[in-house]
């Protein structure tokens, strides 16, 4: 009887109901709109973690990240109005990532709403479009139903970000309520028909490709992949930013597709006969702006498997497509056996052989060569290593000259966010203190969330932080050269001197102004035993791996822009 439970408030109830889910760590920015649930936090800190962050946009990338890296919701705690717009950003890149995540947001009090009170935001409207679920509790006893309501729409079907906000005076209220047991994780699967033709297509296939990406993975899930790939021979290739679903060294490897992809992964796509797409949208940046693949009928035989239904049928028409969760699906696709032996193992060496090719470097402007630095880091790190990245031109370093060997050892926004990398690498390092982890930041990416330097220092988080640093907003400037050549506006940048600014937060700084500088910096910040930043110095003309600033203004000025 619900007599004979003890009173709480709602914030009690609801830290309680964390507790219940697993939640091992919070990332947030206090605020008074949520005092309640602060307050019950303090009694479970040896239990819950509660990351303090400097700033709301930083802290959801963490949730975010910690999403990603985990397979968990990442949590994140913000106040009303300023908190909440701050946060969308983590909020957007979980959606677009399929991360899970639970977003909670501070509320007025519920006698103050509909007047425009103090910061006052009716969040089912504002994140409508950008959550799979947008819920504001009114009632604290039902705090336990919906919050086991939000855990299980962040992780099930296609994972996501949900919005939960909180009225001041409901977390307040004393109720007398049950709580729920932990969310269940639930995976779906193909019905025996669809394996039995996917089958026979691969059967009929001459040059088949497989793309793996999304969210949902797991360390099972990509051993399944493995057995899958290596029992019909098959060449994978990642989605953009989801290059840790597969060994980048397995002979059946055949790179990323995205910004960095290679011209002959590029005609391996465009070639293919048929197209398994294993957890992947196929979104504009994976696709190449939906070039690669024919809308709404692709020439390809595609095989589309998704775990949300919505996604099938969006953009493209598959031939065979399959509403399953990625674990599911390969769970099943790993005891698949060919019905004829492949005949495609050329083309699958081929696709590795390319993939290959395009980890050789040129040479760019200027003292410092990324390239160099780069293949010193796929040799040095170990094969657990996390590199997280944000947005900009400096990424393309991380995404096509580095191995990824493992899983989860990549982090990376697929929605293309800049200042990501900062606050994600702590994340991942205050959540998996015995690996390296490694952030890449542009000079601009990195100043969006810059400032989180100081929670890296207050949780010993021991990140190596890299900052290529060029002096401006290198994809701007890229694309503004290629549309209006020479006419600069808008992306250039004044930069403080990045190892400074770190030391005065109190870590390690190094400054790297030559290639042969790199090993020495970056072996000191390994031993520095704290936290530490390397500002890597690059030449304004290096903006891509493959063409100069100046060589993509000439071409644009020769194809009469």
């Amino acid at each position: 009887m619900k007599s004979d439970i003890a009173l709480r408030s709602g914030g009690q109830v609801l830290v309680d109901a964390l507790k219940i889910h697993g939640v091992e760590r919070v990332f947030g920015v206090p605020g008074e709109s949520y005092l309640a649930a602060l307050d019950a936090f303090h009694d479970t800190e040896d239990a819950m973690q509660f990351v303090i962050c400097r700033q709301e946009g930083g802290a959801a990338y963490m949730a975010e990240a910690y999403g990603k890296l985990t397979g968990k919701p990442g949590i994140c705690f913000v106040t009303r109005g300023p908190g909440a717009t701050n946060a969308s950003v983590g909020v957007h890149t979980a959606f677009q990532d399929s991360t899970p995540m639970i977003l909670f947001i501070g509320q007025v009090a519920r006698d103050q709403m509909e007047r425009e009170a103090f910061q006052e935001i009716d969040y089912r409207r504002m994140f409508g479009q950008m959550a799979k679920w947008v819920v504001e509790i009114e009632d604290a006893a039902r705090i336990p139903e919906l919050i086991s309501q939000a855990f299980h729409r962040a992780v099930n079907g296609r994972p996501g970000p949900v919005v939960v906000a909180l009225p001041e005076d409901m977390l307040t209220d004393m109720v007398s309520v049950a709580d729920t047991p932990a969310f269940k994780r639930v995976e779906t699967y193909a019905g025996e028909p669809q394996l039995d033709e996917l089958v026979a297509r691969l059967a009929e296939a001459k040059r088949p490709m497989v793309v793996a990406g999304g969210g949902g993975w797991t360390q099972q899930a990509v051993a399944d992949l493995r057995a899958f790939s290596e029992a019909f021979a098959l060449p994978i290739a990642a989605s953009f930013r989801c290059q840790d679903l597969f060994d980048n060294t397995h002979a059946n490897y055949a790179g990323d597709l995205g910004l960095a992809a290679g011209p002959k992964l590029i005609q391996h796509m465009k070639d293919c006969d048929l197209l398994i797409s294993i957890g992947a949208r196929l979104g504009e940046m994976t696709t190449g702006a939906y070039t690669l693949i024919d809308i709404p009928v692709p020439k390809q035989t595609l095989v589309h498997i998704h775990p949300g239904a919505e996604e099938l049928g969006r953009v493209y028409h598959a031939s065979l497509p399959i509403n399953a969760s990625v674990a599911g699906f390969l769970s099943q696709a790993a005891k698949l056996k060919p019905s004829t032996a492949p005949t495609w193992e050329a083309w699958t060496k081929t696709a590795h052989a390319d993939y290959l090719d395009n980890l050789r470097h040129p040479t760019t402007p200027g003292p410092v060569q990324m390239g160099d630095v780069m293949e010193w880091l796929r040799g040095h790190l170990p094969k657990d290593a996390i590199l997280t990245t944000g947005a900009g031109n400096y990424s393309a370093w991380a995404h096509r000259f580095y191995q990824y060997r493992s899983f989860r050892t990549q982090l990376g926004p697929t929605n293309g966010s800049m200042g990501y990398g900062v606050p994600a690498a702590i994340a991942a390092k205050i959540t998996a203190p015995e690996r390296t982890v490694v952030a890449f930041a542009g000079d601009g990416c990195f100043l969006m969330n810059g400032q989180e330097l100081a929670t890296a220092m207050q949780y010993d988080a021991r990140v190596v932080f890299l900052v290529i640093n060029n002096g401006m907003y290198g994809t701007i400037r890229m694309h503004q050269e290629r549309s209006y050549p020479g006419r600069v506006s808008g992306t250039k940048l004044t930069n403080p001197d990045f190892a400074a600014l770190a030391r005065s937060y109190g870590l390690h700084g190094e400054t790297v102004e030559a290639t042969e500088d790199f090993i020495g910096a970056f072996q000191r910040s390994e031993a520095s035993g704290k936290p530490a930043l390397i500002e890597i110095r690059i030449d304004p003309e290096a903006l891509t791996p493959k063409m100069s600033l100046t060589q993509i203004r000439d071409q644009a000025i020769a194809q009469g822009r």
